[in-house]
């Protein structure tokens, strides 16, 4: 096998608080190769909430470098919320699915427009009392500047404009998926829902359900909980949509025919907070609160048997280390990505754990390599290394967890931390996720804190890159831009208030920066940044996405 080393050098540049354990540039490290599209999917990039099977966060677009003032309400909004976590390719490039907790709509994105065509309200909600929500009162919530309010003042705007019992907003629509023929699955409620335009080459005749499951119970059969919890959908390289709960994994035709389903239960003292990763032959990546595993789907039945080639693991996740704020509970935050494609030296799939300081993971994910000996320090033979993460924080720091995904480009990863230094003596510690991520920054003190590493298949071994204490980002899923070179979060500062900071990928060095002022437009809560071919951002806020054009 021919591996080329990594060669690390320090920078320290523009007065940035570069904390660098390593590499000025990873142009000498191995490139590896990207995912295998999925040929289901309505598009290469962005018919997945993480942008591609893999769970990548990774895209071909970015923004220009430089420094941006931009109004957002001066935008155009496809309104929704409180939680719009992405606007989704369709088979189009010049239109988009909108998902957020309260709707499904169709936008036109051609020519620098951003219109909402057709719009359809939620089909169900958790909780009864939670309807649609009007767009004024989603604009009005989206221009309030919340400086010098309190929580009790957030919690009680937040009841009035988005209904009493609004945290059971936050399960709807979270990780949604687009088929090659244009129809849009996601989850709201228990159930289940397949979307599609009533005419196709119209999309203002309106949105339609063309499949459903009303009781997503169904899909687990005979021994059914008396109520599930979706957390992802997505699909098999086959066309089977996978359907992600809290207590275990379904696989069902795209009819939604639920006598046809797949379960795979898992421990009942586990718990899903996240989506899967998928890979191009079926080998299906989840993480529980306790448990890393590999399912695959052959084709007729989803197997969790060695022979098959399925695989489960124990990571490090103390039942004790429940992060105060922004993180929905113990264990690892992370969706499951993919590392390592094609002729690539290792294969991997890599996530946070749940430690009160984090480590970044990655465990081999097909056969473990022969004479591989288990890591010191490791939960298991399967783990192919682990580091600690640190952003460059002070080692007095009590929590750098996050509840994001791990970013991937080639065998490079990113990580944010998303808890903030004081949470623990916050009021809103332990409260819902919605009233806390609309605090955080302009209220409270935001999280900071980034970290990248590299991936050495040489030793099979980590290595952090660069470090950077300064930068902050909350809730937003980050993103890496292929074409731009860059890491992008979207955080909050006293300074300038929300804004979307671009890093050089290999040195660290802020690039770009948005600056979207002090609204709560500004504010992606627990969305994704997304960029078109043209370099414009589409940021999903908590009121739903607008575009924002940089005069290309």
């Amino acid at each position: 096998m021919n591996k080329r080393a990594v060669v690390f050098g320090a920078i320290f540049s523009l007065g940035s608080l570069l904390l660098l354990g390593g590499c000025g540039s990873d142009s000498s490290a191995p490139r590896s190769q990207g995912p295998v599209p999925n040929p289901w999917l309505a598009a290469p990039h962005y018919a997945i909430t993480h942008f591609d099977s893999s769970q990548s966060d990774s895209t071909p677009y970015g923004p220009p470098p430089g420094t941006y003032q931009v109004d957002p309400t001066a935008r155009p909004l496809s309104p929704g919320g409180p939680i719009n976590i992405m606007t989704l390719a369709t088979p189009h490039q010049d239109y988009m699915w909108g998902v957020g907790t309260d709707h499904v709509a169709y936008v036109e994105a051609k020519a620098g427009a951003w219109r909402t065509l057709a719009h359809v309200d939620a089909p169900a909600y958790i909780a009864p009392g939670l309807g649609p929500i009007a767009p004024e009162i989603l604009r009005a919530f989206g221009e309030m500047n919340p400086i010098g309010m309190t929580s009790t003042d957030m919690h009680l705007r937040l009841s009035t404009d988005f209904g009493g019992n609004y945290p059971a907003r936050l399960v709807n629509g979270a990780y949604s998926v687009v088929d090659r023929d244009n129809i849009l699955y996601a989850n709201f409620g228990s159930g289940v829902y397949a979307f599609a335009l009533n005419d196709p080459a119209d999309p203002s005749k309106g949105i339609r359900i063309v499949h459903r499951i009303d009781d997503s119970r169904a899909l687990q059969g005979e021994n059914a909980p008396a109520s599930v919890t979706i957390q992802g959908i997505t699909l098999t390289y086959d066309g089977y949509l996978i359907v992600t709960f809290r207590n275990g994994v379904a696989v069902v035709g795209r009819d939604l025919d639920a006598t046809k389903s797949h379960f795979v239960p898992f421990g009942p003292l586990e718990q899903v907070t996240n989506s899967v990763a998928v890979d191009e032959k079926n080998g299906i990546y989840v993480a529980s609160d306790k448990v890393m595993r590999k399912l695959v789907w052959t084709g007729t039945t989803l197997s969790e048997r060695p022979e098959d080639g399925a695989w489960s693991s124990p990571y490090d996740a103390p039942e004790d280390a429940v992060p105060p704020i922004v993180k929905f509970g113990p264990g690892t935050g992370s969706t499951p990505t993919l590392m390592g494609f094609g002729s690539d030296p290792d294969k991997l799939v890599v996530i946070t754990d749940g430690v009160k300081r984090m480590k970044l993971v990655a465990f081999w994910r097909d056969e473990i390599p022969e004479g591989f000996v288990q890591r010191p320090g490791t939960a298991s033979r399967r783990i192919a290394g682990q580091i600690d993460v640190t952003c460059g924080l002070p080692a007095s720091t009590p929590w750098i967890q996050s509840e994001q995904s791990v970013v991937v480009s080639g065998y490079g990863a990113f990580v944010v931390n998303n808890i903030p230094a004081d949470a623990d003596a916050m009021d809103i510690a332990g409260t819902h996720k919605i009233l806390a991520v609309s605090l955080m920054g302009p209220i409270y003190t935001p999280s900071f804190g980034v970290e990248r590493f590299q991936w050495d298949p040489d030793s099979d071994a980590w290595v952090s890159v660069w470090r950077r204490p300064d930068v902050s980002s909350t809730s937003m899923i980050p993103i890496h831009s292929q074409s731009r070179h860059m890491a992008l979060v979207n955080g909050y500062t006293a300074e300038r208030g929300w804004e979307v900071t671009g890093m050089n990928w290999e040195t660290g060095v802020t690039v770009h920066q948005t600056f979207f002022g002090r609204q709560n437009l500004g504010n992606g809560a627990y969305a994704i940044l997304e960029y078109l071919e043209n370099s414009d951002l589409v940021f999903n806020s908590i009121v739903g996405p607008f575009r924002v054009s940089y005069g290309n």
